[in-house]
């Protein structure tokens, strides 16, 4: 081989060499995908903000959708932690599986669902089987509940929404896997916590469920008791942290298997003082 075939030779593994290194830091600096809850999205983008500034490390893109929505990017592949305010049910883990991804679930929050109603509305407490009764359509007048003769109007997420999910089996169906109970016909699904609140605002008719971060002045938060026999709590960071209010459930992070360092880094800074500090300020409950 003469002198420029050797030049030719070695300018092609010069090329090779800067292509995959040039590869590699793509892959390196690219955004870490956070994806799912609706209900953690805005507690995510804080986390996402606090991360970038101490660390000034990797970006990170953080969408909502719901908790289905994030457990399908999972498993799909198209997001590093999916967002979830459920449980993955066995039938998506299977699903993952086949797919040769290995869910690894993280608990990094506490949230409690706040059943809420327009501040004119009388009503200050329900019990869980009352919530039953009016979101399956058992009750359907305020007048039942002690209120004025008006139709109630009844809001629930959609059911990609892992709080409809929790609602739904938690309240919905009691608590119990076998109960037939579903959500009536005439309730009303909406496409985010967030248009649950506008509604809840302005119509007086309106009872809807939020997770506790969403919960404002400009609407009221009902007391809730597992029975007549009380006690009859409201959702905050004491009553949820000890278990006591009887609508509360785990905010969850789900990866495939064990997280590559980068995101790793992330989910440390989540878990430690300053991300748990979030936690609060964004009104959800720390788990430290």
């Amino acid at each position: 081989m003469n002198w420029h075939g050797k030049l030719l030779d070695l300018a092609v593994v010069a090329l090779m060499v800067m292509l995959f290194f040039a590869a590699g830091c793509g892959r390196g600096n690219k955004a870490i995908q956070v994806k799912g809850s609706d209900t953690m999205v805005n507690l995510a983008e804080a986390w996402t903000e606090g991360y970038m500034e101490k660390y000034q490390a990797n970006a990170l893109a953080v969408t909502g959708g719901g908790s289905g929505a994030g457990f399908a990017a999972l498993i799909s592949g198209t997001t590093d932690i999916a967002l979830a305010s459920r449980e993955m049910h066995q039938k998506e883990i299977l699903l993952a599986n086949k797919r040769r991804v290995f869910p690894k679930e993280l608990q990094v929050a506490s949230d409690g669902i706040v059943v809420v109603v327009h501040p004119s509305n009388q009503t200050e407490r329900l019990t869980i089987k009352q919530l039953s009764d009016i979101f399956t359509g058992k009750i359907t007048n305020w007048r039942a509940l002690g209120g004025p003769d008006r139709k109630i109007v009844a809001l629930s997420r959609e059911r990609n929404s892992g709080t409809h999910v929790f609602f739904l089996e938690s309240v919905v169906k009691l608590g119990q896997k076998k109960n037939p109970n579903e959500f009536a016909a005439e309730v009303l699904m909406m496409p985010s916590s967030q248009a649950i609140v506008e509604e809840v605002v302005s119509n007086p008719s309106a009872i809807g469920y939020i997770g506790l971060g969403y919960l404002n002045n400009r609407q009221k938060a009902l007391a809730i008791a597992k029975d007549e026999n009380g006690p009859y709590l409201v959702p905050n960071l004491r009553t949820v942290k000890e278990k006591r209010y009887p609508i509360s459930r785990s905010l969850l992070f789900y990866t495939n298997g064990t997280p590559e360092t980068r995101v790793q880094s992330f989910i440390d800074y989540v878990l430690s003082p300053a991300g748990q500090a979030v936690v609060k300020k964004m009104d959800f409950v720390p788990i430290k």
